[in-house]
């Protein structure tokens, strides 16, 4: 199997839980402060090296301490870290996290070198694009170079998967060379701008997908699990119930160990997001991005 190339943003993240989001203009204590890796694309690339994908990282961190750290961190999980950039004047992307104790979070990022990972950059690790089995990215980096690496992709005939977050308005460019994409039920709405309510109205919104090519949607529902549509076939996949302690980086883990998961013809989706539906029921368990994120074995044992 040829390894997955995650395309992305690369985070350090401030981690703050609190037994209560704050007011407008309310002072509280926190319970609890540390920091941890993350980013969008550094957690997919993570749950997918922990799920036992050979896994590729094409990014930018800046020249500070901070993108050492997070460096040391991918490079610890033996994920080939030769696509990323170390941009010069730049900060590495940071991520300020606040957890409540019912589980949810308020997120705040920095872009930083994220936002100046460039089209050329992307060019530049061409040969790790076509060699992959599929390429992942998100909306933390510039979406002109994102189309960039699906662009490349879709010449080298390598499968691509679009996490269509944090939320924004979508080229069509972009999706035309779309094989996989997984928003959530917000996310789906804006993008489609089609009000998610009920398995009728989520068939709406995978036809609008299917429509500008896109062979396999998938929208994920937090604990109602993940809704699948390939244009002839669709359903809902249901998730595992646990009590979740922090949600943070739920939908990465679930899009890497989807993709780890995944045959390279796609034959497998129903079973790879039942698999990604468990990893993540695992890590909303947990505290932090990717501290939280299972290892295969971990998921496997859960399997039992």
């Amino acid at each position: 199997m040829n390894p997955i190339t995650v395309v992305g943003s690369i985070n350090l993240d401030t981690n703050l839980r609190v037994a209560y989001m704050p007011k407008p203009g309310e002072t509280i204590h926190t319970k609890e402060m540390y920091t941890a890796g993350g980013g969008k694309g550094a957690n997919q690339a993570v749950s997918a090296q922990r799920s036992g994908a050979k896994t590729r990282f094409i990014g930018a961190i800046g020249d500070d301490a901070a993108g050492q750290v997070m460096l040391e961190l991918l490079e610890q999980e033996a994920i080939d870290t030769s696509g990323i950039q170390q941009l010069t004047n730049k900060r590495t992307g940071q991520a300020f996290i606040t957890v409540d104790e019912a589980g949810e979070n308020s997120i705040m990022i920095h872009g930083g070198a994220n936002s100046a990972f460039s089209k050329v950059d992307v060019q530049n690790s061409r040969e790790l694009i076509a060699t992959s089995q599929c390429v992942i990215a998100q909306f933390e980096t510039p979406l002109e170079s994102t189309l960039e690496a699906f662009l490349i992709a879709r010449e080298a005939n390598v499968h691509t998967i679009l996490n269509p977050a944090p939320a924004l308005t979508i080229s069509e460019d972009l999706v035309r060379v779309t094989d996989i994409i997984v928003p959530n039920e917000t996310e789906t709405q804006i993008l489609t701008k089609i009000t998610i309510t009920d398995e009728a109205s989520m068939k709406q919104a995978a036809a609008y997908f299917h429509d500008l090519g896109v062979k396999i949607v998938i929208i994920t529902l937090g604990s109602k699990g993940a809704f699948y549509s390939t244009g002839t076939d669709q359903g809902i996949v249901p998730a595992f119930k646990v009590k979740a302690v922090d949600t943070t980086a739920a939908g990465d883990t679930f899009i890497g160990a989807f993709a780890a998961y995944l045959t390279p013809d796609l034959s497998n989706f129903v079973e790879a997001i039942r698999y990604g539906n468990l990893a993540s029921s695992i890590a909303v368990q947990r505290f932090g991005a990717q501290p939280s994120i299972p290892t295969k074995d971990e998921i496997t044992e859960a399997m039992k």
